[in-house]
């Protein structure tokens, strides 16, 4: 595999295996050696290397005999541990899961992917059950970030394997969900792009949810462009038809409430400068104040989080029998604390949400597409958190508060790199739309990517 290096993005592996150039046995077998010499072994939980090879060999075969299912044909995928791929045990990253059955099938988008010609290489770790923005787990190991150069920091969360897979270019593609910030988080911490999709885009057949009304499917990778190829794939579209939006009058918005409160200063300057260039480049910026969000915050400290009361609905059982005891303690308490959400809260929070998202809609113009830091601070170090109970629950609270919003009022969302901050350590630029306004995101992010990072 001469000239290919772990940091090519898809669509330039899919150029050389389309042209022959590469093999897909040989790109397999590389990958696979790639994640075998990792030293970090807490990265996947599983390899499915048997399966991979299979599903080369087939690729090649097909690219040789010039039936090529696709742009994707051939590109190595890796999968969250949430996703079912058939003949392995689905863990969600929790000790208590590894006794059951092997799924029999796999979920429809691993399927969907198949159908394009991706090769599934393995299934990353994640916080246990996709409970936390952080990434730690007590159980598989705490993936390092690989960006770190000073002491070992968080990967984020859930898609802790993910993430860290695609940005250490063991893998040019990993998926994962996201509930609260999930795919957002991991690529921002990562210095990677990830791409949350509208909730109910993709099918959810095969997935172990964390809380149904706002889980939410999609890639982490190296670009915009990537992310555009796989999500056409994932609804089981042939090939992607997203056109580069004009940056020449794209309209954005920074709000001014939540989302800056106690940010680094690094992050706001890699974030502030980003918004210049995009300004420089012949986008039109407003700033406002966005009192919906903070009360999302007010509806959650009077009705409790709806993600914790439909995790804890999702495991009320594990909760109340031996399991319990083999979980990671900080996922139970948090879990636990749905046991005092009411029926009468989750009402109110469910009519509040429909409100707030009818509200948002009305707030902004057509075509506005709402830019603010992915994050409010860098990948944070380890073991202060693993050594510290509060202060694990107030990083991974303030971790996953800007990313939640978008869950909460139902929308799409791409986190783009920035720039760095603290650390030398990767920022991530948060472009969100609302509910299906996903190839409107996806066409802006494609068009203002290069500036955003600051290439052009």
């Amino acid at each position: 595999m001469d000239g290919v290096d772990g940091n090519m993005s898809v669509a330039g592996l899919s150029v050389l295996l389309q042209s022959g150039a590469l093999d897909p046995v040989e790109l397999a077998k590389v990958t696979l050696e790639k994640i075998a010499g990792y030293q970090d072994r807490s990265v996947f939980t599983e390899v499915l290397g048997e399966r991979a090879t299979v599903e080369a060999e087939l690729s090649s075969a097909r690219i040789r005999s010039g039936r090529s299912l696709g742009l994707l044909d051939g590109i190595p995928v890796a999968w969250k541990d949430l996703f079912d791929t058939k003949g392995a045990v689905t863990t969600a990253g929790s000790a208590v899961l590894t006794g059951h059955l092997p799924a029999e099938t796999d979920a429809a988008v691993v399927k969907g992917l198949g159908a394009a010609g991706m090769v599934s290489v393995g299934r990353t770790n994640l916080s246990e059950f996709a409970f936390s923005g952080l990434g730690i787990n007590p159980h598989y190991g705490t993936a390092h970030n690989p960006v770190s150069r000073d002491v070992p920091r968080i990967p984020g969360g859930s898609s802790a394997g993910s993430g860290v897979a695609v940005a250490a270019g063991l893998v040019p593609v990993a998926i994962g969900t996201d509930t609260g910030g999930s795919i957002r988080i991991p690529a921002a911490f990562n210095g990677i792009v990830g791409y949350k999709a509208t909730r109910g885009r993709y099918s959810m057949q095969g997935v172990f949810p964390l809380a149904k009304s706002l889980d939410s499917l999609g890639p982490l990778c190296r670009t915009v462009q990537d992310a555009i190829w796989i999500d056409a794939a994932m609804q089981g579209r042939t090939a992607p038809d997203t056109r580069r939006a004009d940056l020449n009058g794209l309209k954005l918005v920074v709000p001014e409430t939540v989302v800056f409160d106690d940010a680094e200063p690094g992050v706001v300057a890699a974030f502030e400068a980003a918004v210049a260039r995009l300004k420089k480049a012949g986008a039109q910026i407003r700033r406002q104040a966005f009192p919906i969000f903070a009360e999302i915050f007010e509806i959650t400290a009077r009705h409790g989080a709806l993600v914790t009361a439909e995790a804890f609905a999702l495991h009320k059982a594990r909760l109340e029998g031996p399991e319990a005891a083999r979980m990671d303690q900080r996922v139970v308490a948090r879990t636990r604390l749905g046991e005092k959400i009411t029926l009468a809260d989750y009402i109110a929070i469910g009519d509040a949400r429909r409100r707030l998202i009818a509200a948002y809609a009305e707030t902004l113009e057509p075509g506005e597409l709402v830019i603010h830091p992915t994050v409010p601070h860098v990948a944070p170090p380890i073991a202060p958190l693993l050594a510290d109970d509060d202060l694990f629950f107030k990083i991974n609270g303030r971790t996953l508060r800007n990313t939640l919003i978008g869950n909460f009022l139902d929308g799409c969302g791409v986190s783009i790199p920035c720039g760095t901050g603290d650390a030398s350590m990767p920022v991530g630029f948060l472009l969100s739309g609302q509910k299906n306004q996903d190839e409107a995101l996806l066409s802006a992010a494609l068009s203002a990517e290069a500036i955003i990072r600051g290439d052009a």
